[in-house]
């Protein structure tokens, strides 16, 4: 009777792994700053009815009741808001629930952490598929879009820079994210016209990679 339990035990757990296996499934969506990568996050959660971590409302949520001093201290919750993203992300993997993860996530020698390395042993831990979004564009308009974005009440204070980013800092570090890869297919996404993007056909290669066993 002993054995018979421990194989159905193991049967079971085997089946479990397999099923996670399937559904364990990340898509990433990173690039350059003001590309439009946290709106297409929103609506491809919305349109595929998964979990999205965005990077600057997990960042958001976390300082909601606290007080930023300097842009030093800000630095130091964007290490702890990357760490919790992927804290949640991993208990989501644990279950077999796909999700989406959304930030400029720095590849190696942005940071002192190498945030592309991080999340690639996470997919590798979990035998996971991974399917990346890669947001680009024009520097200039990008750099256009960022300036009136600092602005904005709404861009709040854990996410505003708080000073004066000149072209070439700013053209510096959407650079710097160009390195990023965990592996697995690439979607390249140039946001410089937005209404040249096809979103309807973004959305369902989103959509095929979840629907697939095998992507």
């Amino acid at each position: 009777m002993g054995c018979a339990c421990q194989d159905f035990g193991k049967t079971l757990c085997r089946e479990e792994k397999e099923e996670n296996r399937v559904n364990n499934k990340i898509i990433i969506i990173e690039g350059y700053l003001a590309s439009g990568k946290s709106t297409f996050a929103e609506l491809l959660s919305e349109e595929l009815k998964i979990p999205c971590l965005i990077k600057d409302k997990f960042k958001t949520a976390l300082c909601n009741s606290i007080s930023i001093g300097d842009r030093r201290e800000s630095s130091r919750f964007s290490v702890v808001t990357f760490d919790g993203m992927m804290y949640v992300a991993e208990q989501l993997l644990k279950t077999g629930v796909p999700l989406i993860l959304e930030g400029n996530f720095a590849p190696a020698g942005v940071k002192e952490t190498d945030e592309s390395e991080v999340i690639r042993r996470l997919i590798q831990k979990y035998d996971s598929m991974a399917l990346t979004f890669k947001f680009t564009g024009d520097t200039r308009i990008l750099y256009r879009r960022f300036t009136e974005r600092e602005a904005l009440p709404e861009r709040g204070q854990a996410n505003r820079i708080g000073r004066a980013v000149a072209y070439d800092e700013f053209c510096g570090w959407c650079h710097n994210l160009d390195p990023f890869d965990i592996g697995g297919k690439v979607v390249p996404v140039d946001t410089t016209d937005f209404g040249k993007v096809d979103f309807t056909e973004l959305k369902d290669t989103a959509g095929k990679f979840l629907a697939l066993a095998d992507y």
